[in-house]
């Protein structure tokens, strides 16, 4: 059983909520871990995890959280039972929004993170996000919790047309989080890599992505964001130099190959030019240009780059 046992703050994820909330049933309704180990902090069973997941459906359908830790608190197989057959008054489906957001293989923390965005719980987004930043750097945060719930959401709002608010809030957040990352490491030494979104792609999550993660590992960079005119582009790459471009295009309407043949001409052209994002085609790009499958890949050319100019300029 004791392998079985979680922490708080993994339950937390789980379920989509956040810590301070399982305290608070803890000390209300007595909804807390049962398994005590002398000298360690007390775990969660699955037993106590089965409790907390009716105490989290049940709120979320606007039951009142005693009411909803007195069903809780019942053995969970038999709640679930009743729920079930309750009409759909405590339990209806998908309602809670724990399914709501496809995302597909992706793990707990992932359907954790989409049942908090349905509920618009900034408080659990932010735990979920900075812990897994924390304990997993930015690319496996990206790729395994992030992008997969992203996704998600964007499919549901391209087939139904809701959850704009969702987008907004965990964009938001996601945005927040990598910002936050950039800062606590701000890499020093002059900024070799120029981010930019093509002209009029205003999906620039990926790009933060990738700023955060250059700052990871000691890279400067130049961030301009999102809608950037070609002229601007060209502009501050001759401004400033860079030795590597990043234009990241989400849809084919902004993946123009034009901006690439701009860059490729430029007067201080760059030594590596990457096009990031599903937008661009392979077989539209310019000889010269580089199509990063992911984000990993994007930031291990980038370290190469880095690496490369460095023994060039060394002792």
């Amino acid at each position: 059983m004791a392998d079985e046992a979680l922490s708080a703050g993994a339950v937390a994820r789980r379920l989509g909520v956040a810590v301070t909330t399982l305290r608070t049933w803890h000390q209300r309704y007595g909804l807390g871990p049962s398994e005590h180990v002398p000298g360690h902090h007390r775990r969660y069973t699955p037993a106590d995890l089965a409790r907390l997941e009716i105490m989290r459906r049940l709120t979320a359908e606007g039951v009142s959280p005693a009411e909803a830790a007195r069903w809780a608190r019942q053995a969970p197989n038999q709640v679930a039972a009743d729920v079930a057959r309750n009409g759909g008054r405590l339990r209806p489906p998908q309602r809670d929004g724990g399914g709501s957001i496809p995302v597909g293989r992706a793990g707990p923390a992932a359907r954790g993170l989409a049942r908090a965005a349905m509920r618009l719980d900034a408080a659990a987004i932010n735990e979920t996000i900075a812990h897994t930043l924390a304990a997993s750097g930015v690319v496996a945060t990206w790729e395994n919790l992030l992008r997969p719930v992203l996704v998600g959401v964007g499919e549901r709002h391209a087939a139904t047309g809701a959850l704009v608010e969702v987008e907004h809030l965990i964009s938001r957040c996601v945005s927040e989080a990598f910002a936050a990352t950039s800062r606590a490491y701000a890499p020093t030494g002059p900024a070799r890599i120029l981010l930019s979104c093509a002209d009029e792609e205003q999906h620039s999550l990926p790009l933060e992505a990738l700023a955060a993660a250059l700052a990871e590992v000691g890279i400067s960079y130049r961030m301009l964001g999102a809608r950037v005119p070609l002229a601007a582009l060209v502009e501050a790459v001759t401004r400033t130099g860079p030795a590597a471009v990043v234009l990241w295009s989400h849809t084919r309407a902004t993946a123009d190959p034009a901006q690439l043949v701009a860059l490729l001409a430029a007067p201080r052209r760059p030594l590596l030019i990457l096009a990031a994002g599903p937008g661009w085609q392979a077989d539209t790009l310019p000889a010269g240009v580089v199509r990063p499958f992911d984000l990993a890949e994007a930031l291990s050319l980038a370290v190469a780059v880095r690496d490369s100019l460095d023994q060039s300029t060394g002792p």
